[in-house]
């Protein structure tokens, strides 16, 4: 069949029934049936694999409490009520975990899990029920910041790391963590902990500018520039397999979504020259089917950023950079059906980053899928 040009075809259209639909033009989502019905799959799959106290981790090193408000968060954000038996079952475990210096975690991770626990609570928070629990732990996670002590030129400065600051070091993936929870808890966008959270999110762009001077930028090569890395302290380590022949750092895909989706979280204008160059890299390397630059390692983790980040950019047909329009919602959808397994737990047969783990990969999945309704 010819191609017809555009304003012919809005012609064609304007004269033709009004049942007739143009899906060149149509934006493509998953039906709330279609949606309903892979989601389902995976409450029965969730319901089976929690335990009795309501925790999920079939093996400890998936971390916990943090697997537990992954999976209460996406189940209530695909429209499973908080009372539901399984949700109310997550949520109790939770507030046990609750500590004293107002962080939610149990031996480690406080950071990481903290965060994950107050985007679970604001979900859930219906009539105010979690209001002390979210103040608290929105007090406890500023603690964390890599900030008292540093000054700005610190590398470290403004970043998180899965624990308190004298028990690591930051990453672009527990500062995008951070960013999301405190913004979701009601922090406003020009608190200073937001603020410095961007400088350490900037820097950890392969884009040179005034927001980001460190020596790696400066050695990005076009298929890296805009893409963003997971941990600044690869620059200084010549083994690391982060490196570039020239000294760079290669550019990742969910830390490239984690990235620009804390720029727009945090307020940054889509004008602005970083987010730009972000959205200039993910056009180069637009996908549903695999994380660009890692393969099918932290697949599933790629898949929540992505879906956060299209869904925070707002745009229902995403054009790569050869100018082919992606109906991003339905594609995702798509893929993630396919890879959803016959008992609706999804699993990575890459064990990288511990997506081997059914329950992992599940939490993440269905939490993207959350974001593949229209809106």
């Amino acid at each position: 069949m010819r191609a017809i040009d555009r304003r012919t075809a809005l012609k064609f259209a304007a004269a033709a029934p009004a049942a007739l639909v143009l899906p060149q033009f149509a934006t493509a989502a998953p039906s709330a049936d279609d949606l309903k019905a892979v989601v389902g799959n995976a409450v029965e799959y969730l319901k089976g694999a929690q335990k009795e106290n309501g925790n999920f981790a079939s093996d400890p090193r998936a971390g916990e409490p943090g697997l537990t408000a992954l999976i209460a968060a996406a189940l209530i954000k695909n429209g499973v009520p908080p009372d539901n038996p399984v949700v109310a079952k997550a949520l109790k475990f939770l507030e046990g975990k609750v500590q004293k210096d107002g962080g939610v975690y149990d031996r480690g991770l406080s950071n990481y899990m903290t965060c994950l626990a107050v985007v679970t609570f604001k979900e859930a928070n219906a009539g105010g029920k979690y209001d002390k629990i979210i103040e608290n732990a929105v007090k406890y996670v500023k603690s964390l910041q890599f900030a008292d002590g540093l000054t700005e030129d610190n590398t470290s400065y403004g970043g998180a790391g899965y624990d308190r600051p004298d028990k690591g070091r930051p990453d672009l993936s527990n500062t995008q963590f951070m960013v999301e929870a405190l913004i979701a808890a009601g922090v406003k966008k020009d608190d200073p902990v937001i603020q410095r959270a961007l400088t350490y999110v900037s820097r950890s762009q392969n884009l040179e500018s005034e927001f980001n001077k460190l020596a790696y930028a400066k050695k990005a090569g076009d298929a890296d520039k805009g893409g963003f890395v997971y941990n600044l302290s690869d620059a200084d380590n010549a083994k690391s397999p982060k490196r570039t022949p020239e000294g760079g750092l290669r550019s990742e895909g969910g830390m490239t979504y984690a990235g620009l989706k804390s720029f727009l979280y945090a307020g940054v204008s889509k004008d602005d020259k970083r987010v730009k160059a972000a959205l200039e890299w993910v056009r180069k390397n637009y996908t549903v089917t695999e994380n660009p630059g890692q393969k099918d390692a932290g697949l599933y983790y790629y898949y929540h950023t992505f879906a956060k980040a299209m869904d925070a950019l707002g745009e229902d047909q995403f054009a790569d950079a050869k100018g082919v329009k992606h109906d991003w919602r339905q594609e995702l959808f798509d893929e993630l059906k396919k890879k959803q397994k016959a008992n609706g737990s999804w699993a990575n047969g890459n064990g990288a980053f511990l997506e081997s783990l059914p329950e992992l990969a599940t939490a993440f999945a269905v939490l993207a899928l959350s974001y593949t309704k229209k809106k």
